[in-house]
């Protein structure tokens, strides 16, 4: 008589084989997992710190960053708010001043568009302020007014 407990050594081995066979998109998929976890952390830090330097900012006087905006001469230039070149996660702060009429960043007349719009023109002291962090694609812009 034969008796029928247990596995044969076939169904056992083609058992082994299909487990080897779907481990390994289960290990891929699992890795994946652990890589997009750990980018999202890195972008969420990046996010938070260019946050807190941005409030970093904002708390700072008017007269102080208008004084580094003209000193820096230029939306394209860093302010003297940056972190010094060579820092790692360097955060780099720009300031302009702010008008909404056909080019923000030059200031001709107070009412060039005849609008009188307290927003736009040198008058309202509208400052642009943007905080990015160097090679980076994450960055914070805001507009602060006196």
């Amino acid at each position: 008589m034969i008796s029928t407990a247990g596995f044969s050594y076939v169904e056992v081995l083609i058992a082994i084989v299909l487990l080897a066979i779907i481990l390994v998109p289960a290990m891929q998929a699992i890795q994946t997992g652990i890589k997009g976890t750990e980018m999202h952390a890195l972008a969420t830090d990046q996010h938070y710190a260019l946050l807190g330097k941005m409030e970093e900012i904002l708390a700072e006087n008017y007269d102080s960053l208008l004084s580094a905006a003209e000193t820096a001469g230029s939306n394209t230039v860093a302010s003297s708010y940056s972190d010094p070149a060579g820092t790692a996660d360097r955060k780099r702060v720009y300031l302009a001043l702010y008008d909404a009429d056909a080019d923000p960043f030059v200031i001709q007349d107070a009412n060039t568009d005849g609008d009188n719009n307290i927003y736009t023109g040198e008058t309202a002291d509208l400052l642009w302020i943007r905080v990015d962090q160097e090679n980076s694609p994450y960055a914070f812009e805001t507009l602060r007014l006196r």
